[in-house]
């Protein structure tokens, strides 16, 4: 599976979870509402990636630790969101599902939220 299809199944496995293009691109939103994960195929650049909210202070300490994986992008980034690269040969796919998830968590409902906390069977 590529990039962007293993990303889609992450972003739909979450609780009321929609897809549509936004600004040209596959964009994931909660309650068909708000956006906490936007596919970038050379977008603004040369490479592949998704844009995602991140809790306070993540974005930071991810770049920093890893600038090889993780960017600022354009536009959202001074509002803390993080930049994945997808086009590199080594994608930690276990983390990314972890950054689409606290990107769901930042703009899902407490009600939604609350779903993912519940055991599963």
């Amino acid at each position: 599976m590529d990039a962007l299809g293993r990303l889609r199944g992450l972003c739909l496995a979450l609780p009321e979870t929609t897809e549509r293009l936004s600004h040209g691109e596959p964009t994931w939103f909660v309650r068909d509402k708000k956006t906490f994960v936007m596919f970038a195929d050379q977008h603004h650049d040369d490479r592949t990636a998704f844009w995602c909210a991140a809790p306070e202070g993540s974005q930071e300490s991810l770049i920093a630790s890893d600038p090889e994986h993780f960017f600022r992008p354009p536009y959202v980034g001074h509002r803390g969101w993080l930049g994945v690269y997808l086009d590199v040969p080594d994608v930690d796919w276990p983390q990314l599902a972890e950054l689409v998830e606290d990107a769901y968590r930042q703009v899902a409902p407490k009600t939604l939220v609350a779903q993912l906390d519940q055991p599963h069977d």
